[in-house]
């Protein structure tokens, strides 16, 4: 009879290893994640969780020396080290706690005031309980803000590559909890263009640096200054702020 594998031999789960490498190309998506972090400060208040922060790249725009407490959580333990290193560069600052492990593996009595999804609730499959158990862990008058990918029409080999699950609308986050969104609205409306580009054309796995260096120079400048004027109605990623 031929063996088990390891893990159930032992019983125990085996590390969570993020499937996706695109994370370091993001890292120059530095325009892009500054006009994010203005979009979102208004809800980034006292005890703050940013669950799923890979390689730490939004800490630097997300955090705040006014913020009571700001705690990076990562699963990946390949992740947490180069986030570590990072740190110690000077990259993240140094108030950033990090945590490895997933919200259930947070002690349940910790509540936070903001809790945050950035490009993370597309890989986790079970969405709409995991939204649950975030909102269970806000205090009262807390935000929980997600931002994802639009559009599932815009499903593309590159979402399948990274282990995406899905793609949203606002329905979709409408969906996701009893709990009505106090706020909904899409972001980059030109990079929603070349999005679609990609799917219909392109249909590359992964886009090169210099995809990600032209979008975020060019692409992103320009929709920030057409998402105002199309009222944020259409765009390649969707917000989506809710408050207990």
């Amino acid at each position: 009879m031929a063996d088990k594998p390891a893990v159930e031999r032992s019983g125990v789960e085996p590390p969570f290893e993020y499937i996706g490498n695109e994370l370091e190309l993001f890292l120059h998506a530095e325009n892009w994640k500054r006009y994010v972090a203005k979009r979102l400060r208004r809800y980034i208040k006292g005890a703050v969780l940013e669950v799923g922060a890979g390689l730490g790249a939004n800490s630097p725009y997300l955090y705040r020396d006014d913020l009571q407490q700001f705690v990076s959580l990562e699963p990946d333990p390949k992740l947490c080290d180069q986030f570590r290193q990072r740190q110690k560069s000077g990259l993240i600052p140094a108030k950033c706690e990090l945590l490895e492990g997933t919200l259930r593996d947070c002690d349940p009595t910790k509540k936070f005031d903001t809790i945050l999804y950035l490009d993370v609730l597309e890989h986790i499959e079970q969405d709409a309980a995991e939204v649950s158990l975030a909102m269970e862990r806000l205090r009262p008058q807390g935000c929980l803000v997600v931002l994802c990918p639009a559009h599932n029409w815009l499903y593309s080999p590159f979402d399948d590559a990274i282990g995406h699950f899905r793609r949203y609308n606002k329905l979709m986050y409408r969906e996701l909890s009893a709990c009505k969104p106090l706020r909904i609205e899409y972001l980059d409306s030109i990079g929603l263009l070349a999005s679609l580009a990609n799917r219909m054309l392109l249909k590359q796995p992964y886009p090169s640096e210099k995809q990600i260096r032209l979008w975020d120079r060019v692409f992103v400048t320009l929709s920030k200054a057409i998402d105002p004027i199309s009222f944020h109605r259409f765009g390649k990623s969707v917000i989506g702020v809710w408050r207990v």
